[in-house]
């Protein structure tokens, strides 16, 4: 079964997710504790099977 963009978080609109600005693990979560090379949440998906369970969207503080 293909999964679909639209049903998976998108990290970069969650609050955990940040740069870590090492070339070997670029994209980090903080909620998880763990730096990727890849995007945390289909590293999660691939090793669990299931969507990330920790997203929290960003608060927009644009007015």
């Amino acid at each position: 079964m293909k999964e679909s963009r639209e049903q998976r978080p998108y990290c970069f609109h969650c609050r955990h997710f940040y740069i870590t600005h090492e070339p070997a693990t670029p994209y980090g979560c903080r909620a998880m504790g763990f730096k990727s090379a890849q995007n945390p949440a289909m590293v999660v998906f691939s090793n669990s099977g299931l969507h990330c369970q920790l997203f929290a969207a960003k608060s927009n503080k644009r007015s």
